[in-house]
Order: C-alpha cells, then structure tokens, then sequence
C-alpha cells in the first residue's frame, strides 16, 4: 500500500471537487513566512511526514501570527516525527469549525466491495469509535459494479443529520470522493475531519489516502523515490513490507496473514505492536538479518517477536539470521521466537546454542513478547 502525504491528497481532493481551506506546501522557514503573509497571519502548520498520530506526535500546531509560524516551521523542518524525517509541512489557513464529520471509504476485504463510512462525529479515532458507540457509525457496503447508488447518498447523508443546504453539499463531496477512489484505485479515501463553518460550509480540513501499490505501475504520478528515515521507508529500500504503528512490540513474519495474525495475538496478550514486517517466503540468513537488524535498532522497540512457518522458508536459515543480527546489534533488547516447519530442529538448535530458547506456540511466544515488554 502506497500512503499519499496529505498535501497530495489535498490536491486529489481539489481535483474531484471536494472544497479544502487555502494552504501552501512549504520546505523552510522562509516560506512559511510568505505562506503565513498570504494566507493572514493566524495558520496552522502540519509536518508532512507517513506516520499515524502525527498531531498527538507534535507535527500539528496552530499559528498566532506570522513570526510564530516562522518558529513552528524552524523547529518542525528536519526534525523527526516517529522516526520520519520533516522534510515539509502545509501551512493552512486557521478555519473556524462549528462541528467535525467525518466521511470515508475503505475496501472491505471481506466483503470484497467499497465500504463507505460516515459519522457525525469527525477528528477521532473511527475504529474507537465505532467499537464504543456504534450506533454513531453508519457503514454501507457498494457494489462495485453498480457504483454509489443515489438511494445510498440519501441514506448517507441523512445519518449525519445536516439542513439542506449542507446535504446537497454533502452528497456532491460524497460523490466526488467515490470517484476519487475508484479512479486512483485506493485502498482507503477519508476526510477527517470534514468540518461545517460558522458560515454554514463544508470544508475537508485533512486528508488521508491509501493506493493499492499493485496498481501503481498506471499511476506514474504517485511514484516517488524512496527516501526518508522511517523505518517504512527503510524497509522500502530493502526489499520488505513493513507498517509502522505505535507500541513497543517489533513484530517478523513471512507472509501477510501469519503477520497479520501474530499481531492480533500480540493485542489479545496485553502487548502493542510498535510494527510489523514480512520477509516474505523463502527469506534466506541474509534476508532475516536485516530484517532483524532493522527492528532492533528501531528506538521504540523493546522486544522483537519473530513467528516463522517454515514452508519455503528454512528454520536454519531464519536462525542464523536471527544470531548475526542480534550479536552484531547487541543492543540489549529481547527476542522472542516461535518457529516451526523445514528444517525447525537445527533452527532451534542454533538458536539455543546462542542463547535464544525459542517456545512452541503462537500463543506463549506472545504473552512472552507482552510480558517482556512491561
């Protein structure tokens, strides 16, 4: 999956006819000056970094005037927010908002079709959200081949309990940000939040899009050379996929479900995953060690929990890997492993002999992993 910066979705949003408050694209303190001159002084300056959480992080801060959102912009640019480098920020227009939306749309891997996600409650967590208060969520699938219905629009908007005049506002961004989906082949499109001004208008305040990487070789604008610190854009350059998430849990699987799955069992234990990272079939020593490397010297990371089957993959292999990484590392930090499969034996024999004793289940190398990192 291919995050897009919220700048570029942004712009997407223009694009499709989804109104956003003025905002420039800045990458120093001296255009940040002319953006905050331009734009009357009182903005906000947002780090433009690939990173969840980024405003609880810091990198969302509001602007008095124009020498304050100089100092921002000095103190936000080159500095590192969750371990990705600032290379820019938007400085926007300060908007008043009378109430927060929030509008979305997903795709449903279960039931393989568009899920389009509504509250009248915007700027929060929406999987919060919709685990406490329900009844404040309104989820309606789209059958891909038909299209957004206009009885779903209807039924949509009226959920989020708006006058006419910001319904049929309403409907059109509705309908635009479905286009904006499917014609970008995007995993996730959300507004968030989508803000009603005292002046009784709808405005996207921000912006958060997800691209089906398998599609991106028809979406040349969305290419871009990898860089950065982060350990996504990392993992990028080394061959590997990888998700960058908020605990202290680093998390190695080969393949998406079993990763996927290890994570789950590490949320059922007590624990947080910090990330998680696929090596892939048949990942050889070479491959386990960087990978291994690169968890274990990731700065939130307490433990490094590694849950390999053993198919293509060689147990021997992935242990060996595992030692290299963690003697020349040598950080102090905890690893946990669960393995099974070709060649398991000799895998767990190297493990032992250097000090790794791996156990036998999903389940207990997890509430190991939790229990460690406490």
């Amino acid at each position: 999956m291919m995050k897009l910066y919220e700048f570029e979705g942004r712009e997407l949003f223009r694009r499709y006819g989804i109104p956003v408050n003025n905002y420039v694209v800045v990458r120093s303190a001296e255009e940040a000056r002319r953006a905050a001159e331009a734009l009357g002084g009182r903005t906000v300056v947002k780090a433009q970094v690939l990173v969840a959480g980024r405003g609880k992080a810091g990198g969302v801060k509001v602007a008095e005037n124009v020498e304050e959102a100089v100092m921002l912009a000095g103190k936000m640019l080159r500095s590192e927010i969750k371990g990705e480098r600032v290379e820019s920020l938007v400085v926007t227009e300060y908007t008043e908002v009378v109430k927060e939306l929030y509008l979305g749309i997903i795709v449903d891997r279960f039931k393989r079709a568009p899920v389009v996600i509504a509250s009248a409650e915007g700027g929060v967590e929406i999987e919060e959200l919709a685990r406490t208060s329900p009844g404040h969520v309104l989820k309606t699938e789209v059958n891909p081949l038909l299209g957004l219905a206009d009885y779903q629009v209807r039924k949509i908007i009226s959920f989020m309990k708006l006058d006419q005049k910001l319904a049929q506002q309403a409907a059109a961004i509705l309908r635009g940000l479905y286009r904006l989906f499917v014609e970008n082949d995007c995993e996730l499109a959300e507004i968030n939040p989508l803000v009603i001004t005292p002046d009784n208008r709808l405005v996207a305040l921000d912006s958060k899009i997800i691209v089906d990487d398998n599609a991106l070789f028809r979406r040349g604008e969305f290419s871009r050379p990898e860089s950065g610190t982060g350990l996504e854009a990392e993992a990028r350059r080394l061959g590997f996929a990888a998700v960058e998430l908020d605990g202290d849990i680093g998390i190695i699987g080969n393949g998406a479900g079993l990763t996927m799955a290890t994570m789950d069992m590490v949320k059922l234990k007590g624990g947080s995953p910090a990330n998680f990272l696929d090596v892939g079939g048949g990942a050889s020593e070479d491959v386990v060690e960087k990978a291994a490397r690169l968890l274990l010297t990731h700065p939130r990371v307490k433990v490094v929990f590694v849950n390999i089957l053993g198919g293509i993959t060689r147990c021997d292999e992935v242990a060996r890997g595992l030692v290299s990484a963690y003697k020349s590392v040598g950080a102090g930090k905890k690893i946990v492993v669960r393995m099974m499969g070709t060649n398991e034996e000799e895998g767990k024999r190297i493990l032992i002999e250097n000090g790794i004793y791996p156990l036998d289940s999903m389940e207990e190398a997890a509430a190991k992993a939790a229990e460690l990192a406490r």
